[in-house]
């Protein structure tokens, strides 16, 4: 991961091999982000997805090997227990230029290149679990 600061905007690289959710922790643990925006493009050649299933209030997962491209990589970096907690969501396209899914990004790991801009916004949020619904909700009171 190679990335430049300006400001409070961040403009990452992601390389072949490396993993999103592994490298925007890594960042928001080293440039101390409590609270950002997340954006980005690239090509994955494996992605882990979660899609919510609210009645049994846990996440299904499916895997997926091959060559895909991102064609929108998008969330929020917040902290929960003092550490960085990343809600993305990913929308894959395959070699038949056809969006075929998109959910919960749980992994992705880079098969080409990946571009991502983090902009840190002002103050801070923290997560809270949320009995109801099953989900580590925003939680204004403790950030």
């Amino acid at each position: 991961m190679e990335y430049r600061k300006w400001d409070g905007t961040y403009v990452v690289r992601l390389a072949k091999g490396e993993e999103v959710t592994a490298s925007l922790e890594k960042l928001a643990q080293q440039e101390n982000i409590s609270f950002a925006d997340v954006r980005g493009i690239g090509a994955a050649g494996e992605v882990t997805v979660g899609i919510f299933e609210t009645a049994a209030k846990e996440y299904h997962k499916v895997t997926y090997t091959g060559d895909f491209e991102i064609t929108s990589l998008l969330g929020t970096i917040t902290r929960q227990e003092g550490k960085p907690y990343l809600h993305l969501h990913i929308t894959l396209g395959n070699p038949r230029q056809a969006l075929f899914t998109g959910g919960h990004l749980n992994r992705a790991v880079i098969s080409a290149t990946c571009e991502i801009v983090v902009t840190a916004l002002p103050g801070a949020v923290g997560r809270r679990f949320d009995e109801e619904t099953g989900l580590n909700l925003f939680d204004f009171t403790k950030a």
